[in-house]
């Protein structure tokens, strides 16, 4: 039996978002195959994007070393974050819109200026950063149960489903993104707890193999774009009902409330 091509994977995620979690994709991607997987990326990015779907920044995924010596890489990964993903600071999402969500607390990056160099480094991203925010993201998988390999999140577009961001941004002068708390509550109760240090060593650094890996695509960021540089600590699955803040020190706090509107 043949195995199915690039874009028969790619449809086969497509349709999970509506119709379910789909098995492993291992019957048309090596656990590994980078290459691949982000060739099934690519094909979903390009097809939303002719539905009307607009690209407001990109999130770096796989950035603990713990998650990566899971997974057996040893670079982190990237997906494409769309307009209709941002739910408002303070806001909503329905439950019906995720299939097994789970949640982890950011640091997001606003750019005022494109980042265009192969070679990007930390200092130039700083340079090139408007402002600074706590960040949520809420993860999701369209692979059944959460069994992804390398490849299979990289082609489910970074296991990506929605994003919140405090509405007040910081300067990125005088804050300290290395030793800065993170706490996640959940309803009030502490989930989860983290630093900057835990995002490749700093979110700079996780911000700068973004600008690089994406000017080397020929992607390069763009002023105004929204980078989410990886969480801060171990994420925490989704129940109905519930509501959701991050505090990071020196940003303040964004939040979210997992029901019906």
């Amino acid at each position: 039996m043949a195995s199915p091509t690039h874009d028969e994977l790619a449809r086969r995620l497509r349709d999970a978002y509506a119709r379910g979690a789909v098995p492993p994709l291992r019957d048309g991607l090596d656990p590994l195959d980078a290459d691949g997987a982000y060739a099934v990326q690519t094909l979903n990015t390009r097809f939303w994007q002719a539905q009307g779907r607009r690209i407001v920044g990109r999130k770096a995924g796989l950035t603990a070393k713990a998650v990566q010596t899971q997974l057996g890489v040893s670079q982190p990964d990237f997906g494409a974050l769309f307009d209709d993903m941002r739910v408002a600071d303070g806001g909503r999402l329905d439950p019906s819109r995720a299939l097994q969500p789970k949640v982890e607390a950011e640091v997001a990056l606003v750019l005022g200026a494109a980042l265009t160099d192969p070679e990007t480094t930390p200092e130039q991203v700083a340079a090139a950063v408007a402002t600074v925010h706590a960040a949520i993201e809420i993860v999701d998988s369209r692979i059944a149960d959460w069994k992804i390999t390398f490849a299979d999140t990289v082609a489910d577009n970074g296991s990506s489903a929605f994003f919140v961001i405090a509405d007040e941004g910081k300067p990125l002068a005088g804050l300290d993104l290395y030793t800065c708390g993170m706490v996640l509550e959940v309803d009030g109760a502490v989930v989860s707890l983290g630093a900057g240090a835990a995002c490749l060593g700093h979110p700079l650094n996780a911000a700068a193999w973004l600008a690089r890996t994406l000017a080397a695509r020929g992607e390069p960021l763009q002023a105004g774009d929204i980078l989410l540089t990886g969480a801060l600590g171990p994420m925490v699955a989704l129940s109905p009902g519930q509501t959701i803040v991050a505090k990071v020190g020196g940003l303040g706090s964004c939040s979210f409330t997992y029901g019906k509107v």
